[in-house]
């Protein structure tokens, strides 16, 4: 039997005949459904407020642009604000808009849990947002999760933890077993499980950093140390969701990958054993070690790269039969191969970091707009299952090429400054450009990022118009259709 195909019996139980592998998410409810529609609206939101502070971003870093901008504390209170919306809420949202897909049917119970999961996220990013304007503080620039030094930004931040631990525990309880037969469909949801367990240890690491953390370090170091290894277990859960989105949408699209699902959840189980290094690291060395902060890199890089590299490989020759597409399924194709080309470039500029430099940033905008791609592509597929209408026209092609290509011009300039050691984390004169080659390299950075700008603004523009649009036929909802 090829790799690629799954076997039909007949009445008495014998092997009949091969059918390639279908992988597709299953048939939606109308109480997933809602809550689905919800974190719709709350990704999409986290995704305009991200947007809006970016643009300051950019403008603070663009050469002649921002000699005119407030100095550097301006541009971090924007930086920590744009991180916060456009990586852990945005992601928390799409995150909660798929775990919501594969519920049971929900209780009562249950079923206000998860709305007091959705409003105590939406309410947490709401005043993550505010806060600047509320109750400013200076701004701490800690991976994964930077900070305000407010108390109106911490208080907000753990109104939002509260709602994804809700999230995170309902996702883990009330899922749809996978069932004793291994199929694409349940491949997918093997992925999605695997996605909310990492989440869950991501959790579990941040309280137990809280509960190990040393007395009397400052401010900065205090939530390095605190973010860093629940941070690297979030990146095995958006990169589990992104892996089970090239999936989906290659079926969609109509290619065939080239894959069993027994393999593809064997390779979703070697992402998911990555995460489990993290208690190990806990264990073995003190959180404020600097063998404690490398294992969770290495894990995340050995974890990681075991699954995506053969996942992407079959993701790609699924693709490469393809030639001409219904109009409605080139949007989806054009999200994957952008997610691909991005997701590659952050992987090959890390493999070149030496020092703290701009090079860093280049990095994780590269990887993370890859998985943010292929979370749009996700969306664009899901909007008619959630009743709304199909995304159609050149907007919706252009706009995975506009944010994409966009980005790598961000990344592109933000690796070549590096090269001249232009560091991360500042901006205006702190930036201190001296010579041509740094001016050139940080204005494309401005290009892309003003670009990119676009995109974005156009994917939430598509989406909105796509959800006061007629609802697709009951026809069209099936996969594959445009």
């Amino acid at each position: 039997m090829n790799a690629h195909t799954v076997s039909t019996h007949d009445s008495m139980g014998r092997v009949t005949a091969s059918t390639p592998a279908r992988y597709a998410l299953p048939a939606t409810t109308a109480g997933s459904r809602r809550l689905a529609r919800a974190w719709l609206r709350l990704a999409l939101a986290a995704l305009l407020g991200s947007g809006l502070f970016s643009v300051l971003l950019v403008l603070a870093r663009t050469p002649g642009i921002n000699a005119v901008l407030p100095g550097g504390d301006f541009f971090r209170v924007a930086l920590v604000v744009h991180v916060d919306l456009s990586v852990l809420v945005w992601f928390v949202a799409v995150a909660g808009m798929l775990w919501s897909l594969n519920l049971r049917a929900l209780t009562p119970g249950s079923r206000l849990a998860a709305q007091l999961a959705w409003a105590l996220c939406a309410a947490g990013a709401l005043g993550m947002a505010a806060a600047p304007f509320v109750d400013s503080g200076a701004a701490i620039m800690a991976n994964y999760i930077p900070m305000i030094d407010s108390a109106t930004f911490r208080i907000a931040l753990l109104v939002f933890a509260a709602g994804g631990l809700l999230l995170v525990l309902q996702a883990m309880i009330c899922a749809v077993p996978i069932g004793p037969a291994v199929d694409g469909t349940g491949a997918l949801r093997f992925g999605l499980h695997a996605s909310a367990v990492a989440a869950a240890v991501a959790l579990l690491a941040l309280g137990w950093s809280l509960a190990v953390m040393p007395a009397g370090l400052p401010a900065d170091a205090y939530y390095e140390i605190l973010y860093w290894g629940g941070g690297h277990a979030l990146q095995f859960t958006w990169t589990l969701l992104m892996l089970v989105s090239w999936l989906v949408l290659v079926q969609a699209c109509g290619g065939q990958v080239p894959l069993s699902p027994r393999i593809v959840l064997l390779l979703f189980a070697l992402a998911l054993a990555g995460v489990f290094v993290t208690p190990l690291a806990y264990l073995m060395y003190d959180i404020s070690s600097v063998e404690h902060r490398h294992m969770h890199t290495w894990a995340m890089r050995l974890g990681g790269g075991m699954a995506i590299a053969p996942l992407m490989l079959a993701v790609l020759l699924g693709l490469a039969p393809l030639r001409r597409l219904a109009p409605g399924l080139r949007p989806l194709r054009a999200a994957v191969l952008a997610s691909l080309l991005l997701f590659v470039a952050g992987g090959l500029i890390g493999l070149t970091i030496a020092g703290s430099n701009v090079r860093i940033p280049a990095h994780y905008h590269g990887s993370i707009v890859g998985v943010t791609l292929a979370l749009m592509g996700m969306i664009y597929w899901l909007l008619p299952r959630l009743g709304y209408a199909a995304p159609s026209g050149r907007t919706a092609l252009l706009q995975p090429w506009l944010y994409g290509g966009g980005q790598l011009l961000h990344i592109v300039g933000l690796m070549w400054s590096g090269g001249y050691g232009v560091q991360r984390k500042v901006a205006g004169a702190q930036q201190v450009l001296r010579t041509s080659g740094e001016i050139a390299g940080m204005g494309l950075m401005g290009l892309g990022g003003l670009l990119a700008i676009g995109g974005g603004l156009l994917f939430a523009l598509v989406v909105i118009r796509a959800m006061r649009g007629v609802a697709a036929t009951p026809a069209k909802q099936r996969d594959g259709a445009a």
